[in-house]
């Protein structure tokens, strides 16, 4: 089994629903976000899944989210978008585009800042 890995990032605001303290006021975040896939098999080049594609998919799904007000998308009207349901959305999301027989999304990590982040996996 094989663990394949990218890195890319959105820029978005958002305010917290149901919190109170700062966060529950507007404000943004440089999110970083990283995708873990699982391969069983390498392909005839010797790769999992090309780390083009994987970029390429996970940063089409970003530009939803890139310099938006996260709130008012919708898969956060009703639940608040915390780094924790934004790991999870881009999970699920992602999870329909690489999941096959041979691939298989590990986990999602979003950073909202150098010092604390959120995965989920399934």
């Amino acid at each position: 089994m094989y663990r394949l890995k990218i890195q890319t990032s959105f820029a978005a605001a958002h305010c917290l629903m149901h919190y109170q303290g700062d966060c529950e006021n507007l404000h943004g975040h440089n999110w970083k976000v990283e995708v873990t896939v699982a391969a069983k098999e390498l392909d005839k080049s010797g790769l999992g899944i090309d780390f083009k594609i994987l970029k390429s998919e996970t940063n089409t799904l970003l530009k939803t989210l890139d310099h938006k007000y996260l709130n008012e998308l919708p898969p956060f009207m009703e639940s608040s978008p915390s780094s924790e349901n934004i790991a999870r959305y881009l999970f699920q999301e992602l999870a329909k585009k690489f999941n096959s027989d041979n691939v298989t999304l590990a986990e999602v990590t979003v950073w909202e800042s150098d010092f604390a982040s959120a995965s989920y996996y399934e």
